[in-house]
C-alpha cells in the first residue's frame, strides 16, 4: 500500500489486505468506544408520539408510550405518579393512563403498573419539561436488553405477578433524575392472604425509607395472588390452591382455627365445635323382672325381649388460646378448655332394665352438662437446637397411654410431662391421674371425687430395630380405693353386686411393650402387657388376691392398591380357679381398643349383662365381670379371651372407605363363669362376630364424616350356655340350650368445625 498523497495501490495485493485489516480494527474499536460511553448493551426501541392541545387551555402533553420487547417493571414514585385505568373514548378505551399531578398534589396510595409487549399508556401532565424528561433516550422507563434469556411461557401459568421469575430491571438514575423522582419507593402489590385472616394484631414498628428493604410486619397475612388453575372460574367442588376461607370455613386457613396469630406475632386462638350423634339398634340378652310382673303378661321366659333403642347425642365447644410459632416449632403455652352436653334416650321392651325399681318403666332419657377438658400447659425447657422440648400439663385432658388403647384412653384430671429427644425420634410421657367421677348415662366427667390414682409413663423410640416401627415401653400404675357407690340409675356400682359384697381397694402395675409401624411391605400392629399387685378383697374369689396376669395382642396387614388384607390375634388370660388366692385372669384400667372391628364389631360394641355385672364392657375386649368400665373396679377373677380375626379394608372412593370383620371368640378359662353362675360344663366358644361399617367423609376431610355398621354375633355353645332359652323346657333340652343370633345396626354422624 502506497499512503502517498491517499494514493492507494489497488493492483497490489498487500496493500489491500493491510487496508482491509485497518478498516476492521477501527469498527472494533468504533463499537468497544461506543459500550464504554453507555455502560451497557444497545437499548431496545421506544416509541412515542407527542401531540400538544390547541387553544390556552392548560399546556398538557399525550405520549403514546410502546413496549415491544419482552421486559416487565415497576414503577410507582408515591408522590409524583398515579397509575389508574380509565375508559375514556376520546383517549384511548381501557389503556393504562399515567398521570402525573401538580406539585401540590400528593397521593400517597401504593400502586402498581405492569407494562407489556406492546402496550399504550398516556400520560397527561401539566410539566412538558417532565414529560420530556420521562421519555427521552436516558429516561428510567427506557429499558436495556436483560443479560438472561427469556423464559417461555407457562401453560397453565402458575403466577400472574410480574417479576415473580426474574426480577425487577436494575436502573440507574441520572442526578436531575433522581430529584425528578425523588420521594419514590418500590412497593408490591396489596393482594388479599389466604384463608380468612381476621383483623391484624400487629402494630408497624419499621417505616420504609429506600427502595431496598420493604418492611413487612404481618408476615403471616402476606398476599397471594388469584390463581385460576385450570380456566374455569372456579366452580364449586372442584380442588383450587390458594383459597379465600370464610369464618365459617373449618378446613382451610381461618383466623378463629389457630392459623394467624390475634395479637402480635404468635399468639393464636383455636375455636371448635362438634355435633356427634349415634343411633342405635341392638339385641342384648336381657333377664326378665325376678320377682315383679314383666311387661308382657305370661312371658315366663329367664330372658326377654332382647331389642332396644338408644341414642347419644353431644355437643362439645372448645376454645384453645396457644403462643408460639403454630406448626413451626412446639408451642410455648396453651390453655384449653372444653365444654360438653349430652342428650341419651334408650327404649327397652323389658323392665328393671333402665332402673332397678320397675316402676321407672321401659325408657330412659337423660342429659347432662359437663366442663370436660380444662388444662393449661406450658414449655419447661428447650433439650436440643432440633426443636426437642419438655412441656407440663396441668388440669383435666385426654390421654391414650399406648397406640390401640388397650390399658388407658380416657379424658380426666392429671398432671402430665412429656416431650421429645434425638430430634422428635424419641418421644416419653409421665402422667398422673387422680381421677374424677364419671356420669352414668353420658361417660361424660363431674367433679366428685373418684378415689382412683393412675400413674402412666411410656417411652416411644421410632425406627426401632427397622426403619418405619416405633417402640413403646410402658408402665401403668393404677390404685382404686375402697368405696360405696350407687349410680345415677339407682344400680349399685362399687362393689360388685356379686359374691362377697364389701368394699376393697385394687392396686395393679402393668409392665407393657408394644410397637406399630411396618417392616418393609408388612404393617405390624403388637402389644405384650404384664399385670401384678393385689386385691384386697375380690368379690367372685372371697378372699384377698395376688394378681398376676398377661395380654398379648398382634396384628399384621399388608396393602394391595386400594385394599388392606389383615389378621389378628387377641389374649387375655383368665383364672383357671377362683377358690384359690391368686388372680390370673387379666383385666384393664379405661380401654378403648381400636382392634379387631372396634366400633364396628358387635363384641366390642355391646356391653352384655350378666346378673348383677357385665360380662364384657362396652368399647372393651376383656370379659372381666365388673358392673362398669367407668364406675366399677377392676376384676382380675374373669374367665379370660382368645380372639381371631381376619378382615379386609377397602377405599372404594376417596370420600368412601369399607371396612370387614371376623372374629371367633373364645373363653380362655370358664371355671369362674361355672362358679359365677352356679353350672356345669360352660363351653368355652363364644361364637362368631361378623361386622361391615362404612365411612363417608364427603368433603375429603374430618369436618363431616358418617359412619354405618351393622353387625352380628352368631353364638357357639358357651353363649348359648350362658344365655340360652328352653322353650319347652324339658329334661331332654337341659344341655341343647337355644339362642338366636344378635344382632346391631348403628348410624353415626360427626360435624366439626
Amino acid at each position: 500500500m502506497n499512503y502517498c498523497n491517499g494514493i492507494i495501490d489497488w493492483n497490489n495485493d498487500e496493500s489491500l489486505t493491510g487496508y482491509l485489516i485497518t478498516i476492521l480494527v477501527i469498527a472494533l474499536s468504533v463499537i468497544m468506544l461506543s459500550e464504554d460511553i453507555h455502560g451497557q448493551p444497545s437499548q431496545k426501541s421506544l416509541t412515542f408520539e407527542q401531540r400538544k392541545p390547541a387553544g390556552n387551555a392548560i399546556e398538557q402533553s399525550s405520549s403514546i408510550l410502546k413496549v415491544p420487547s419482552e421486559n416487565r417493571f415497576l414503577l410507582t414514585p408515591l408522590d409524583k405518579i398515579a397509575i389508574q385505568d380509565f375508559d375514556t373514548p376520546a383517549k384511548s378505551p381501557a389503556s393504562p393512563r399515567l398521570e402525573i399531578p401538580p406539585a401540590i398534589k400528593y397521593d400517597d396510595d401504593l400502586s402498581l403498573d405492569v407494562l407489556k409487549p406492546g402496550s399504550k399508556m398516556f400520560v397527561d401532565s401539566t410539566h412538558a419539561d417532565k414529560t420530556e424528561m420521562l421519555f427521552s433516550e436516558f429516561a428510567p422507563l427506557f429499558l436495556t436488553d436483560p443479560d438472561f434469556e427469556t423464559a417461555p411461557p407457562l401453560n397453565p401459568p402458575i403466577l400472574r405477578r410480574p417479576l415473580a421469575e426474574f426480577g425487577p430491571p436494575q436502573i440507574e438514575l441520572e442526578a436531575e433524575e433522581e430529584n425528578l423522582f425523588k420521594g419514590s419507593l418500590l412497593t408490591y402489590p396489596h393482594e388479599a392472604p389466604l384463608g380468612y385472616t381476621g383483623p391484624s394484631g400487629i402494630l408497624p414498628k419499621d417505616a420504609q425509607t429506600s427502595s431496598h428493604f420493604v418492611p413487612v410486619e404481618d408476615r403471616w397475612r402476606s398476599g397471594f395472588p388469584d390463581w385460576d388453575r385450570y380456566d374455569k372460574e372456579q366452580p364449586p367442588g372442584i380442588d383450587y390452591p390458594y383459597e379465600h376461607g370464610r369464618w365459617y370455613d373449618p378446613y382451610n386457613q381461618n383466623y378463629l382455627k389457630g392459623d394467624f396469630p390475634i395479637l402480635g406475632q404468635h399468639l393464636f386462638m383455636n375455636f371448635t365445635g362438634e355435633l356427634e350423634s349415634v343411633q342405635e339398634f341392638r339385641q342384648l340378652p336381657v333377664a326378665t323382672s325376678p320377682f315383679e310382673s314383666t311387661v308382657d303378661p305370661f312371658s315366663d321366659p329367664f330372658f326377654g325381649d332382647p331389642n332396644q333403642y338408644f341414642s347419644s347425642n353431644f355437643f362439645l365447644l372448645s376454645f384453645e388460646l396457644f403462643h408460639g410459632n403454630a406448626a413451626f416449632k412446639p408451642i410455648d403455652w396453651q390453655f384449653k378448655m372444653t365444654t360438653a352436653f349430652n342428650v341419651n334416650y334408650l327404649d327397652t321392651n323389658e323392665l328393671a332394665v333402665v332402673n332397678p325399681d320397675v316402676r321407672a318403666g321401659t325408657t330412659r332419657q337423660d342429659d347432662y352438662f359437663a366442663l370436660q377438658e380444662y388444662f393449661f400447659e406450658w414449655k419447661m425447657a428447650d433439650l436440643s437446637p432440633h426443636y426437642d422440648f419438655v412441656s407440663a400439663r396441668v388440669g383435666s385432658q385426654q390421654f391414650v397411654s399406648d397406640f390401640k388403647g388397650f390399658i388407658f384412653d380416657d379424658v380426666n384430671r392429671g398432671a402430665r410431662v412429656f416431650g421429645t429427644r434425638l430430634a422428635n425420634r424419641d418421644q416419653f410421657n409421665i402422667i398422673l391421674f387422680d381421677q374424677v367421677e364419671k356420669d352414668t348415662n353420658s361417660q361424660l366427667n363431674t367433679f366428685n371425687d373418684r378415689k382412683q390414682n393412675t400413674l402412666i409413663m411410656n417411652y416411644y423410640r421410632q425406627d426401632f430395630i427397622y426403619p418405619g416401627y416405633t417402640a413403646q415401653a410402658s408402665f401403668h400404675y393404677n390404685h382404686d380405693h375402697p368405696d360405696f357407690l350407687f349410680d345415677n340409675n339407682n344400680f349399685l356400682a362399687r362393689p360388685d353386686p356379686v359374691g362377697v359384697f364389701e368394699p376393697h381397694s385394687v392396686e395393679a402395675y402393668y409392665l407393657g411393650f408394644s410397637g406399630q409401624g411396618h417392616i418393609e411391605k408388612l404393617n405390624v400392629s403388637n402389644a405384650f402387657y404384664y399385670v401384678f399387685g393385689n386385691d384386697s378383697m375380690n368379690p367372685i374369689g372371697g378372699k384377698a388376691q395376688d394378681i398376676s396376669a398377661y395380654m398379648a395382642a398382634v396384628e399384621l396387614s399388608y396393602d394391595r392398591d386400594w385394599a388392606r388384607f389383615r389378621t389378628s390375634f387377641f389374649y387375655a388370660s383368665g383364672d383357671s380357679n377362683p377358690n384359690d388366692t391368686t388372680a390370673t385372669g387379666f383385666d384393664t384400667i379405661l380401654d378403648a381398643p381400636n382392634f379387631a372391628g372396634g366400633e364396628f364389631s358387635y363384641w366390642q360394641r355391646q356391653q352384655l349383662q350378666l346378673f348383677g355385672v357385665s360380662l364384657v364392657q362396652r368399647e372393651s375386649l376383656v370379659p372381666d365381670l365388673r358392673t362398669s368400665k367407668f364406675q366399677g373396679q377392676s376384676n382380675f377373677v374373669n374367665p379370660g379371651l382368645l380372639l381371631f380375626n381376619i378382615g379386609m379394608d377397602f377405599d372404594i372412593t376417596p370420600k368412601l372407605k369399607m371396612i370387614t370383620n371376623a372374629n371367633y371368640i373364645m373363653f380362655d378359662d370358664t371355671e369362674v363363669l361355672e362358679t359365677y353362675t352356679f353350672q356345669d360344663d360352660i363351653a368355652t366358644a363364644i361364637g362368631t362376630d361378623l361386622s361391615i361399617g362404612f365411612e363417608y367423609r364427603p368433603l375429603l376431610s374430618d369436618n363431616v364424616v358418617f359412619e354405618a355398621g351393622i353387625a352380628t354375633l352368631i353364638p357357639d355353645e358357651g353363649l348359648k350356655d350362658l344365655y340360652g332359652k328352653y322353650d319347652p323346657f324339658t329334661i331332654a333340652q337341659v344341655n341343647n340350650p337355644q339362642l338366636d343370633p344378635l344382632f346391631s345396626i348403628f348410624v353415626q354422624g360427626a360435624f366439626v368445625y
